[in-house]
């Protein structure tokens, strides 16, 4: 026979978890979403132009943002749109509320250009302004120091980038100094010309499934170029400047808004945040194409003999050029003047130049230099297309004697007429390689 054993519950303990049940709070719910007559929209001309058109949300309960289809966007249930030129624009309203959003577009026709609408002194200078070419072209500061940096967020000390500042060239061979950035005043119309690659911030690389190591910190990653995009410039206290599509300016942080610090005809000076870590604040000092520090670009062509011409050599992986006085004006080399190198502590380190044309070697295949080097080696010689320097051939010569002038060269026989940099690792594949003399680069 089975022992019954009867489970008595205490009265207190009963009681208590009926007075729990009646507090129980009960689930929030969402309301109904927007419906699409939720988020229909009036609109007409203002009394100062037929191009200012002001908007107005039918339901003005609800939160409203709008796309003005000229590269512009709003938000509020009452707001203006301004179109200086004529053409057929969409513009998109989308309500939200606690249950979710909903959206209506509408065309609507601006009959005229008005570029009395145009006559704004930020818009000239970011544009080159009505009097101008109507456009123009932007690129990294690479050759002044704080061209790059960070600072933290909210700044702390004035908006400078504080915590980290590259010096002059210091992120060559990121992908970020040949890009450019042109701003078009016809129809706020944005450019980026990537040059094939562009510079990652390592935690934003997991958006770019092709992103590699960056020689000098961060990632590298392919993109083409992003063209036929819009700019919005939003004036205020805080002026700032947006970017549509998947363009973006200078460092990848997925952000596309970039506040004005300064601007002037030589100068744009830009502070944009961190999706992934809010609490750095980055910088970047941009200048036209053709003005680095207020100084004309120069490009070059061969041949250099350093003694007439003296080129400006961009340096990576911490090595340094200067032109100096031949240490050993003997043998096949008693020229005055030579260019220095010291390797830097990359195995990849070296310098490169951007020629005025793309080299031709339908008749003079060779490009020879006399090399002083410390040690035997390697030296490899590589062409790059500036606007694309992912396309490039690459060739190495051998050093086979040392502490002694020697002259080697490469043959680019077959090479299409494309490449317009050259590029020289003396000492390839080691690192600190030690000093190293160059003389003579000649095409022959």
């Amino acid at each position: 026979m089975k022992n019954l054993v009867k489970h008595y519950v205490p009265l207190g303990f009963m009681a208590a978890v009926l007075m729990l049940a009646s507090c129980k709070k009960e689930e929030p719910s969402l309301g109904n979403a927007p419906s699409s007559a939720d988020a229909q929209f009036t609109y007409k001309a203002s009394a100062q132009s037929d191009n200012i058109i002001e908007f107005t949300a039918t339901n003005s309960g609800l939160s409203a943002k709008w796309d003005f289809g000229n590269g512009s966007k709003a938000e509020g249930t009452t707001v203006t749109g301004t179109y200086p030129n004529a053409g057929t624009y969409t513009v998109t309203l989308t309500v939200f509320n606690s249950g979710g959003s909903a959206s209506s577009s509408q065309d609507i026709v601006i009959a005229q250009d008005d570029p009395s609408l145009l006559n704004n002194p930020l818009y000239d200078l970011l544009t080159g302004g009505t009097s101008g070419p109507g456009y123009k072209v932007w690129a990294v500061d690479s050759a002044a120091a704080g061209h790059f940096g960070v600072g933290p967020n909210p700044s702390q000390n004035g908006d400078w980038p504080e915590w980290y500042s590259a010096g002059a060239l210091e992120k060559a061979g990121s992908g970020m100094y040949n890009d450019r950035y042109t701003f078009h005043l016809q129809g706020f119309k944005f450019d980026m010309e990537t040059g094939g690659d562009v510079y990652v911030n390592t935690e934003s690389a997991v958006d770019w499934p092709n992103a590699v190591q960056s020689p000098v910190g961060d990632y590298i990653a392919q993109f083409a170029n992003q063209m036929d995009e819009t700019w919005n410039l939003v004036e205020g206290s805080d002026t700032t400047i947006s970017i549509s599509g998947d363009a973006f300016i200078g460092y990848y942080t997925d952000v596309q808004t970039y506040r004005i610090i300064s601007i002037g005809e030589e100068e744009l000076f830009l502070r944009f945040e961190d999706s992934r870590n809010t609490d750095l604040a980055w910088y970047l000092r941009l200048v036209p194409e053709g003005v680095v520090t207020g100084t004309p670009v120069v490009k070059y062509s061969l041949p250099f003999d350093f003694e007439t011409v003296e080129p400006t050599w961009t340096t990576f992986g911490n090595s340094t050029t200067a032109v100096v006085a031949n240490p050993d004006a003997s043998g096949i080399n008693t020229s005055a003047k030579v260019l220095e190198t010291v390797h830097g502590n990359e195995t990849w380190a070296g310098f490169y130049v951007n020629l005025d044309n793309a080299l031709d070697f339908s008749t003079n295949s060779e490009i020879a230099l006399k090399v002083w080097a410390p040690d035997t080696g390697t030296f490899r010689f590589k062409l790059e297309e500036q606007k694309n320097t992912s396309n490039f051939v690459e060739l190495d010569a051998k050093v086979t004697v040392a502490q002694t002038w020697q002259e080697i060269s490469v043959d680019f026989s077959g090479a299409a007429a494309q490449y317009d940099r050259l590029v020289l690792f003396p000492g390839w594949d080691v690192a600190n390689a030690g000093t190293y003399y160059i003389d003579d680069i000649v095409q022959k």
